[in-house]
């Protein structure tokens, strides 16, 4: 129906269109997360098509794993900014989708290897898992970055392949095992065995933030509160090994 040249939807047709059920709206509005623009006289919820807009916001927020809680808290700020919403849920969702892919590489491959008979390779199910965590487990960190910082993860994110970051997964695991023994052996951190693994850890740490400053800020504030890391975060290595390639690495910029 049209009133004062607006379209308005009953519940049942509202719903129809925006692909939720009716229950979802009203559970919405006694929330008071989406309130109808107006009502019958008889009381029946009536809905416009900005209402279309925020049922979106909602509906991707969500997704996104935000509690409606939070949701009705963003989106009932005065300076709410739709555009600038947008762009955020696209990065956010663009950083998932890359999770994902990672997780399907990572079943297929795991298909591949499954022979009729053998034992399998519990090693790889283990990958899968890591990999199907990495998003739940990493999506605390962002309170370390800048919105430039996390801006920029979200393009590189979206333009580094699978294949890449395997790689790189699989250099950072040789690397630290290498660096935990040097620590065990007593390597000296201003040897040429240090100075080498060093320069190796500052190369795989530059893959990740491409020499951004603001991105190695915020890494660098992260691995300072390691203390207060979740539970659910995997240690990737000692603080021994921590200290020991944070002294190498000292030593070799004062060298320069």
């Amino acid at each position: 129906m049209k009133l004062d040249g607006e379209n308005l939807y009953r519940a049942r047709e509202f719903a129809r269109r925006s692909g939720v059920t009716v229950r979802t709206l009203h559970h919405y509005d006694r929330l008071g997360l989406l309130k109808p623009s107006r009502y019958t006289q008889a009381g029946y919820r009536l809905y416009s098509e900005p209402d279309l807009a925020r049922l979106q916001q909602i509906v991707t927020l969500k997704f996104i794993g935000l509690s409606l809680k939070q949701i009705k808290e963003i989106l009932n700020q005065k300076s709410f900014d739709l555009a600038a919403a947008l762009r955020t849920q696209r990065k956010i969702i663009a950083e998932k989708r890359q999770h994902l892919d990672l997780a399907i590489q990572a079943i297929e491959k795991a298909e591949e290897v499954m022979v009729p008979g053998r034992e399998p390779d519990w090693e790889i199910f283990k990958n899968i898992i890591e990999v199907i965590n990495m998003e739940r487990n990493m999506e605390w960190t962002r309170k370390y970055y800048s919105e430039e910082a996390r801006e920029e993860i979200a393009k590189r994110a979206a333009t580094i392949s699978p294949e890449v970051i395997e790689q790189s997964q699989r250099d950072w695991t040789a690397l630290i095992k290498e660096v935990e023994g040097a620590v065990a052996a007593g390597e000296d951190p201003a040897g040429e065995k240090a100075q080498e693994l060093a320069a190796r850890w500052a190369t795989l740490v530059r893959g990740f933030t491409g020499g951004n400053s603001e991105i190695q800020t915020g890494l660098n504030k992260m691995y300072a509160d390691k203390a207060n890391w979740p539970d659910s975060m995997p240690q990737f290595f000692s603080d021994e090994v921590q200290a020991y390639i944070c002294e190498a690495m000292a030593i070799g910029k004062a060298k320069r």
